[in-house]
């Protein structure tokens, strides 16, 4: 491929990505999307920049962050488990599995959300009627990204969102799609990213929990079963332009400084700052902070601002290149969260 055919690649990206930004931006509509699981970050490496990756992310943790940056391991497969405790003792599964070829990297990937168990109440029983539920949320990604130069490469995840609950549920699929460009505008060691996430068709719950008994007015039927339709409503949308520069000083330390913007369809715009200090490739500490969210005004939030967290990382253990993670993520008021990874390479 010709450098002409790389930029039909890149260009669309960034064009609706551009346009999409300059529309978006939803913080009446807070709360309001479809499928907001899609917007908790998973993995921990990254997570404990703030999410500001959108630039450097690379492996399977950059399936969430920017799937351009899939491509860009150097290990022929690789596999990432990674758990994190969620506000009110929800919890978030993640596993993810990539092999490299010589036409790109495909990754498999799996979140599964744990709500717990509910109990259900009915008018007739506000305490409980004895009947407990367990909600099941899902979102399977099926990846692909490829280094198409030396500088730039691209990705886009297929996730597929199941959702359910009691009797009723609802399926979905979104779309995610990224760039990153490394040594741009001809300055080494400096990158840029985009990335737009979750864009697909709205979603709408159905089942046969939707149907009630009641009889209409003014008719002479009698009781009878009515299907409530339930609204359809519009995935959380984002888009996300990144900067990263990487520092070496001396060939024994690294620092990789990151910062985004994000663009929410249904919250207020964020800006992102990172930073991660690499020891002779072994030993990392990072940490990152929400440097503003809203403009004019501060939106509510239930994190604090900032996160923190460091990783080993074990290049040859018989063979197998070994990472662990950890990210400490401080809530107003729930408990902390946690989130540790454990990546394999071969």
């Amino acid at each position: 491929m010709d450098m002409h055919s790389y930029r039909v690649l890149v260009v669309p990206i960034l064009v609706v990505a551009l346009s999409s930004a300059s529309h978006a931006g939803g913080k009446n509509r807070a709360g309001t999307s479809a499928a907001p699981q899609l917007l908790i970050p998973v993995g921990a490496r990254y997570l404990a920049m703030n999410g500001s990756a959108g630039a450097n992310a690379t492996g399977l943790e950059a399936i969430f962050w920017n799937p351009a940056g899939i491509d860009l391991t150097e290990r022929p497969a690789s596999a990432l488990f990674s758990q994190r405790s969620y506000i009110a003792d929800m919890g978030v599964s993640y596993f993810a599995a990539s092999g490299k070829f010589d036409l790109g990297s495909v990754a498999l990937s799996l979140r599964s959300f744990s709500v717990g168990d509910i109990a259900v109440t009915t008018e007739e029983a506000p305490d409980g009627t004895g009947e407990i539920i367990n909600p099941t949320f899902f979102v399977l990604g099926f990846s692909y990204s490829r280094r198409i130069t030396d500088r730039i490469s691209v990705g886009a995840t297929l996730n597929v969102i199941h959702e359910n609950f009691s009797r009723v549920g609802v399926a979905g699929i979104a779309f995610d799609a990224g760039v990153q460009y490394a040594s741009f505008m001809g300055v080494e060691n400096l990158a840029i990213g985009v990335v737009v996430k979750n864009v697909g068709p709205p979603m709408r719950y159905g089942g046969s929990g939707l149907f009630v008994q009641g009889v209409a007015d003014g008719s002479s039927r009698q009781l009878t079963s009515y299907k409530v339709e339930a609204a359809a409503f519009e995935l959380p949308s984002v888009i996300e332009l990144g900067l990263a520069y990487r520092i070496s000083v001396g060939g024994s330390n690294h620092v990789q400084l990151a910062g985004i913007f994000q663009n929410n369809n249904f919250a207020y715009d964020e800006y992102r700052l990172g930073l991660e200090y690499t020891y002779e490739n072994v030993l990392s500490l990072r940490g990152g902070y929400l440097l503003a969210s809203g403009v004019g005004e501060q939106a509510p939030n239930i994190f604090q601002n900032f996160t923190m967290g460091g990783g080993l990382n074990f290049q040859d253990v018989g063979g197998v290149h070994l990472t662990f993670d950890y990210v400490f993520i401080p809530v107003k008021w729930f408990d902390t969260n946690h989130a540790v990874s454990i990546g394999i390479g071969f």
